[in-house]
């Protein structure tokens, strides 16, 4: 598979102590931190809650990559992650969830962010890592390996 670069995450989109009364809103949450670094635009966030009640988007082992509908892909302006870890964890549909990856895309970017992070998550020594990560700087270590890192 050929280098795709880094996943496009922003330190501004990273908040590793967060605390939800519910699951949605957990997902406001990442929608929030979406709009925060200009990647979507608030409306999209509505697209997120909606997506979720159509399918959920709990992966297993404590984690959900919320993301929007096809509809809300309008309100994208860039490709986008974030990354809300809920210490006391969330009652997701019956499980508990620990970290959310809120994922924004135009296009078709959805599909190449989404094989990314499963890839990542699928590594359990790195899963676990991200859901204990608290600080910034793990967060983007697990997510953005040196291997992948580009100058800016």
């Amino acid at each position: 598979m050929p280098d795709t670069g880094p996943l496009p995450l922003e330190r501004g989109a990273i908040r590793l102590t967060a605390e939800a009364g519910s699951r949605d809103d957990a997902i406001r949450q990442c929608g929030e931190a979406l709009v925060a670094v200009g990647a979507v635009e608030a409306s999209y966030v509505d697209t997120m809650i909606e997506r979720e009640r159509s399918i959920s988007t709990y992966v297993g082992e404590g984690v959900a990559i919320p993301h929007g509908t096809v509809a809300g892909k309008d309100a994208v302006h860039h490709d986008a992650i974030c990354v809300v870890r809920f210490p006391a964890g969330v009652d997701w549909d019956g499980d508990q969830v620990v970290l959310c990856v809120g994922i924004a895309a135009a296009g078709d970017g959805h599909v190449r962010l989404l094989s990314e992070l499963a890839e990542i998550l699928m590594d359990p020594g790195r899963a676990k890592a991200l859901r204990e990560a608290t600080h910034p700087d793990e967060v983007v270590r697990l997510l953005q390996p040196s291997r992948e890192e580009h100058s800016e």
